[in-house]
């Protein structure tokens, strides 16, 4: 815990066996209370060395659900469990489990709402071998949304986040995408609710284990982005979309 909140690391996972248990033993557990890992229904042995190494919640999905739809999970077995800060942790070792503490810290102590680890911020992503396609749409598609959302962020599209217990019990996410567009819709409804993002600079790596969606899905990806960040200004112009219902 710090300051009295129970911390606890929620790891999305889909074939990650071979990595898991490399990102799990960098877990600073003097500050993390618990770790709990859904499984999307991987192909490989991901459940079982979860169970070896530990990991006190393990929940397998039957069918797979897809990206967005296993942080559902994620966070509602999180909320569940008790936690006061959520962090999204992926089992692939593409974000380190070494600044853990510097993404809870400022929610610990009520700095921010929610955090990004960037790889945008200083030279990671392109040192860490992101292909240059990624980079340049990165860039592009975080230039749109904001302007589109009147924001400042260095990046949208990074999986490593933490989350205060407030802002996982205002947002909708059930209104939200199962893909990959799931994240950016969160940063919408973020933003729509007037929360505070806080950014750290994170080294990332590419490598083959690592997951990575490919050049087809990376252009549904992008579209979808560009989607949601128009839907969030019409919105504002008071044309409704169900992603901010109940907001």
């Amino acid at each position: 815990m710090i300051n009295g909140k129970k911390i606890v690391v929620v790891m999305p996972a889909y074939n990650a066996a071979v990595t898991l248990e490399k990102t799990y033993k960098e877990i600073p557990f003097s500050i993390v209370d618990e770790v709990i890992l859904v499984d999307d229904h991987s192909k490989d042995h991901t459940s079982e060395v979860a169970k070896n190494l530990g990991i006190a919640k393990v929940i397998r999905h039957p069918q797979n659900r897809g990206y967005g739809g296993n942080q559902k999970t994620c966070y509602k077995a999180a909320l569940e469990s008790g936690a006061d800060i959520v962090v999204m942790l992926h089992p692939d070792y593409q974000y380190t489990p070494l600044l853990l503490e510097a993404m809870i810290y400022p929610i610990a102590n009520e700095l921010f709402d929610v955090m990004f680890g960037s790889r945008i911020l200083g030279k990671g992503a392109l040192k860490g071998g992101m292909p240059m396609y990624k980079y340049i749409a990165n860039r592009f598609l975080t230039f749109f949304q904001n302007v589109m959302m009147n924001q400042k962020l260095a990046e949208y599209h990074t999986g490593y986040r933490a989350f205060s217990k407030k802002v996982l019990t205002t947002l909708p996410l059930e209104n939200n995408n199962d893909d990959f567009v799931f994240d950016n819709e969160m940063a919408a409804q973020i933003t729509m609710a007037g929360f505070e993002i806080g950014e750290v600079t994170c080294p990332t790596k590419y490598f083959k284990e690592a997951s990575s969606i490919n050049f087809k899905r990376s252009v549904k990806y992008g579209l979808g982005v560009m989607g949601v960040s128009i839907s969030y200004r019409l919105h504002k112009w008071g044309i409704k979309f169900k992603i901010f219902e109940g907001m």
